[in-house]
């Protein structure tokens, strides 16, 4: 320990301690080693057993524990940070605790001794208090404003298409220690509904809106300065955000004023008047009408496939030549906002019946291309849920009644918006696909310990799951737990390969599309689409991607370099075409009130289209056989 005692005397801010101080910090310290994955301190633990650390090697990340069961890592800890001292701060408002990321070694301080010291050393204590602060602003700013994905919001024609930076206007700034006299005269001097209060640095501080000020004057306090009253928890956006996410915003704050960041800096400001020129959004109006539906009814009335606004909308997006994907995923966004109001319904329905709220947690998951965010329009249903563990209670059998009544309700809600049963059984009402977590954990061992070609079809779409509704927690619990069994798999990987030749991609060697019937027809999705999803999901598995989407899932192969950028850009070409050809033609069913298919006619398409899908078909044809021949030479993918 004397070793750690002579550095620390030289690293800042130790020293800025006095040699007593130092010494009497290091009482009762002790070095500690952490493994990869191992809790430094966790949420649940009592506020009083959580110790000081200072990190000496590794690496460790911060997990935020929001409100809606989502966890997010907004910072990681390195060499030289002291962790422990924000959960003082926080006093309960804020849960988290931190992990090691790595093999993280650390010394770890007697929290008495520690605050005893900073009490006494003014300077320490700043030093150390200003690093907290500041992370504690970001930590408050996520934990309360991003409460969804970033892509979560990413849904209008224009709105896709467009940035933050496009309609972003100078922002209006003011120093906190101004008197908020002269920010009344300022407002005025620029006509502002508000003021971006900033330090020096530019950096965000606050939002100062008229009402409060009104606050102010209406407690005749006249002499006090904008710190007083500034609001420092400001919903904000980066300048490269879709600007989706500041219209949501002002569709419920419509007096607000959004500042505009460039990392840490202000650099602008949006206001309503800054989307003057902008066209009305359709899809964004449909998906506010979703929110606020209160029957069956209204939400059937909304669905994709009984609302002719949202069809058209679509089928503009593909006229203005959007990536046929991004599309898919910005319906797949909508059906995700169906299913959240569903479920709303479903627990307003059990309420009534006298069942009251839901027992215990649960998340309910998509799966499937719903799961991957590859929805077109003609998809039955692929869901199921995750209940928290409940086996232990004394209350068991009502809660399994409770869930059984409840997904039942959910399932055919969906049915009635245009969602079809699934005729596989995929769904939450089914005893299989409804499980407590610990169950999950049971099944999928033993899924993937007697795995057979009968069921790996089933496996492939559960393998695709994604949290929509719940505590998503318990959904990553499962899919960190199911990455990793996977990765091990041989078997699973045969029997992935196996499934994904069952179909060969209908193409012949010099280019001639093998279709059926006198207008040579061609179900796409098995064709090609399922090929090329299915090859990355292999390569997925295989190098432990969590990633469901197949965009995604290419991203991070060749991030990882485990996939070729260019293989990856011509696979997102072939995906963005074969998706193209699908929602058109699910359009068009749609218009002439036919069932919905993935059957397309060869006979039917130009030229150029024909060209278009043999080179995507070839495309697919390449990762099919890329992957055959790898099975062949190594037994497994």
């Amino acid at each position: 320990m004397e070793k750690y005692l002579e550095m620390f005397q030289h690293q800042h801010p130790f020293n800025l301690l006095t040699d007593d101080q130092l010494q009497r910090m290091f009482n009762g310290a002790s070095l500690q080693t952490f493994s990869s994955n191992q809790f430094l301190f966790h949420e649940d633990e009592p506020e009083e057993e959580i110790n000081i650390h200072f990190v000496l090697t590794g690496l460790a990340k911060n997990i935020m524990h929001k409100i809606n069961g989502q966890q997010v890592s907004v910072r990681f800890y390195y060499p030289g940070d002291i962790v422990g001292i924000m959960i003082m701060l926080t006093s309960g408002e804020m849960k988290f605790s931190v992990q090691a990321i790595e093999e993280t070694s650390t010394l770890r301080f007697n929290k008495g001794n520690f605050l005893e010291v900073m009490s006494e050393n003014q300077a320490f204590s700043k030093i150390v208090m200003e690093g907290i602060s500041n992370l504690m602003q970001s930590l408050y700013h996520e934990v309360k404003y991003k409460t969804k994905d970033a892509n979560e919001d990413q849904h209008d024609r224009e709105l896709f298409k467009q940035r933050v930076d496009t309609y972003a206007e100078a922002p209006t700034l003011i120093n906190p220690k101004t008197p908020l006299v002269e920010a009344v005269e300022k407002m005025e001097e620029y006509k502002a509904g508000g003021l971006i209060v900033c330090n020096e640095e530019q950096e965000l501080i606050g939002v100062l809106n008229y009402q409060d000020i009104f606050k102010a004057y209406r407690n005749h306090d006249f002499t006090s300065l904008v710190e007083d009253y500034v609001k420092e928890e400001p919903y904000f956006v980066a300048d490269r955000d879709f600007i989706y996410d500041a219209l949501s915003y002002l569709k419920h704050n419509p007096a607000s004023i959004i500042p505009v960041l460039n990392r840490f800096k202000v650099v602008g400001q949006l206001r309503q008047t800054s989307f003057l020129n902008m066209q009305d959004s359709i899809y964004f109006d449909l998906r506010y009408r979703v929110q606020k539906a209160r029957s069956l009814e209204e939400v059937k009335g909304l669905s994709p496939m009984y609302n002719s606004s949202f069809q058209r909308f679509v089928s503009q997006l593909l006229e203005d030549h959007m990536l046929a994907y991004d599309v898919c995923e910005l319906i797949s966004s909508y059906n995700d906002e169906i299913h959240n109001q569903i479920i709303h319904l479903a627990e307003q329905q059990m309420l009534e019946d006298g069942y009251g709220t839901p027992p215990i947690n649960y998340c309910f998951i998509v799966m499937g291309s719903e799961g991957r965010k590859e929805q077109a329009f003609s998809t039955d249903q692929d869901n199921g849920i995750i209940l928290d563990n409940y086996e232990h209670m004394e209350n068991k059998e009502e809660i399994e009644q409770y869930f059984a009544k409840f997904t039942k309700s959910i399932n055919y809600m969906l049915e009635e918006c245009g969602y079809p049963l699934c005729k596989g059984g995929i769904m939450a009402k089914e005893p299989k696909w409804r499980q407590s977590l610990q169950g999950w954990f049971t099944s999928l061992h033993e899924w993937l310990e007697k795995m057979d070609a009968a069921e790996i079809r089933d496996f492939t779409i559960f393998m695709d799951f994604r949290p929509i509704v719940g505590d998503f927690t318990l959904a990553y619990e499962l899919r960190s737990y199911l990455t990793k069994r996977m990765e091990r798999s041989l078997n699973l990987q045969q029997l992935l390969m196996k499934d994904t030749l069952r179909f060969r991609v209908p193409i012949q060697p010099f280019g001639r599309i093998t279709a059926t019937g006198k207008t040579r027809m061609l179900n796409i999705k098995k064709a090609a689409i399922m090929q090329i999803v299915n090859a990355v999901r292999i390569y997925a598995v295989k190098y432990g991607v969590e990633e469901v989407n197949s965009i995604k899932r290419l991203e991070v192969l060749v991030e990882n370099e485990r996939f070729h950028p260019r293989d990856a850009e011509n696979a997102k070409l072939s995906l963005h075409r074969l998706l193209k050809f699908r929602l058109e033609q699910n359009l068009e069913e749609i218009q002439s009130e036919g069932p919905l298919t993935n059957d397309i006619s060869i006979n039917s398409l130009s030229r150029s289209d024909r060209k278009i899908l043999r080179e995507a078909l070839l495309i697919a044809k390449r990762l099919q056989q890329v992957l055959e021949l790898s099975y062949n030479r190594n037994r497994v993918v």
